[in-house]
């Protein structure tokens, strides 16, 4: 990307949706605008948890004011992350669907260790150069994060269930502070926390960084209340939980620093970090700058880099642990990449990568079983915690590693996408012409598309000197019939 270039992040969190916008100059991000508005969408979920409609439309409002200042922005300079409750949402993906259409952009679900991970890139990024050992604890509404790192990697990440939002609701949902409330809020914080906080004890790391809403809430009270600038204690929090006893209610606390959208979830927040202080044996945290939003923004330049697009990376590492045969992969992939390039609409770079990546993990499920290896592999990128994916980019991975082999009825309501439909014909045409596990010769043979007609056509003889391969290819013709889709074998 060009120096001057804007680029945008939208972060829809449990409490608040934000949007920041930031200028590329000279590898770095500087904030050109940031808006921010508390929605409260960790609140709005039902027993069921579904969202509810107030909490979706809320949602939605937001996203309308975001769209309209991002209208104009290519789609590679936007991205809009959301975590933890619509990670937990049973019904997100109506929400979704709504909000894609109305941002303009697509909503990324990332898992907690990714979402840790960006938060990480965030924090470090708007940090002086240094090689201490960093722990990165971000309190959100409905997930808290921990990560250590040094400079600019994260080298362990975790994501626990605990957050301001949800706690506030849980043990605070009259919004009464009492000794005994707070007593039960921290127990049951260290409950969750415990385990999951051991590997991230004091030994293993120098300084520690409050990130996002909640420690900044504390850090601005804690200075405003004439105590040093930029830290949290825990003689800070000691005095800070005195004041909301004072206060005895939410509604009544007034403390300098503390704006009125965070009020009714800090008595869930405060608890939470006192159970961090005491777990991870912190005595000073400092209060960082950085937050999920800048991370996003900086893996917007990466992912525009294939060199540096940690995707490609997870693939190879996916690709090593289940012993994937690379050589049979990148064969696959090449022949599928090239037959995609002569059907596919110009601009169609990032479905081609996406593409290259499922023929890369094509065979990735064979290491469980050889039999439905195509199932098993797409079980394993549903559920694989890999690196810069997001959890709708795994799905997509995943149903192209389910359909390139087998019957299509199993991907009946996919198909109605048709950047899916041609990855799928070019993956599976590429798999049978490379079934003997060798180069195949593929010199004059052509994958075109028009409208909804695939037709692959060859050289005359090239049926007559691969007649296995011509037979595959008039099998793939019989399974698009029951589609929408009509596959069309001319072999001469």
């Amino acid at each position: 990307m060009q120096d001057g270039t804007l680029l945008a992040a939208v972060d829809l969190g449990s409490n608040s949706f934000r949007l920041e916008i930031g200028r590329l100059e000279h590898g770095h991000i500087h904030r050109v605008e940031y808006r921010k508005e508390t929605v409260r969408q960790g609140g709005g979920l039902d027993e069921e948890r579904n969202l509810t409609p107030d909490a979706m439309q809320r949602g939605w409002d937001c996203l309308a004011r975001f769209a309209e200042r991002l209208s104009g922005f290519p789609r590679g300079h936007v991205r809009a992350i959301a975590t933890q409750t619509l990670r937990e949402a049973r019904n997100r993906e109506a929400f979704i669907t709504r909000g894609n259409q109305i941002l303009g952009f697509p909503i990324d679900v990332v898992s907690g260790p990714e979402e840790a991970r960006l938060i990480y890139q965030g924090v470090a990024r708007l940090l002086p150069q240094s090689d201490e050992r960093r722990l990165v604890v971000d309190v959100g509404g409905r997930s808290t994060e921990l990560i250590l790192g040094r400079q600019f990697e994260s080298s362990a990440v975790v994501s626990c269930r605990v957050g301001s939002v949800a706690w506030s609701a849980r043990y605070f949902a009259d919004g009464m502070f009492t000794p005994r409330a707070f007593e039960i809020a921290e127990t049951a914080a260290k409950a969750v926390l415990d385990e999951a906080a051991q590997p991230y004890r004091g030994e293993l790391w120098d300084v520690a960084y409050g990130s996002s809403g909640t420690a900044g809430a504390i850090g601005s009270m804690l200075a405003a209340a004439g105590r040093e600038q930029g830290y949290i204690t825990r003689a800070g929090l000691d005095w800070l939980r005195e004041q909301l006893l004072r206060a005895r209610h939410a509604d009544r606390v007034r403390l300098e620093g503390l704006k009125d959208d965070r009020r009714p979830v800090i008595g869930g927040g405060l608890c939470i970090v006192r159970a961090l202080f005491e777990l991870l044996g912190v005595e000073r945290m400092a209060v960082a700058q950085g937050a999920l939003r800048q991370g996003a923004l900086y893996d917007l330049l990466d992912r525009e880099q294939p060199g540096t697009d940690l995707r490609a990376a997870s693939v190879r590492a996916l690709m090593r642990r289940f012993a994937v045969d690379e050589a049979q992969a990148a064969r696959v992939a090449q022949l599928a990449l090239r037959l995609f390039a002569g059907a596919a609409p110009p601009g169609s770079e990032r479905a081609a990568r996406k593409l290259q990546w499922a023929a890369e993990l094509h065979e990735i499920g064979c290491r469980i079983s050889h039999q439905d290896y195509h199932r098993h592999g797409a079980y394993i990128l549903e559920h694989a915690d890999a690196v810069g994916f997001a959890l709708p980019e795994l799905h997509a991975l995943g149903l192209l590693v389910l359909g390139h082999r087998g019957k299509l009825r199993k991907l009946e309501a996919g198909l109605d996408d048709p950047v899916l439909a041609l990855q799928l014909m070019c993956l599976r045409t590429a798999i049978a012409l490379c079934h003997a596990r060798r180069a195949p010769d593929v010199q004059g043979l052509t994958l075109r598309l028009d409208g909804r007609r695939c037709s692959v056509r060859s050289r005359p003889g090239w049926a007559a000197a691969f007649p296995q391969s011509a037979h595959l290819l008039r099998e793939e013709a019989q399974a698009w019939q029951k589609t929408p889709w009509e596959y069309v074998a001319e072999l001469a």
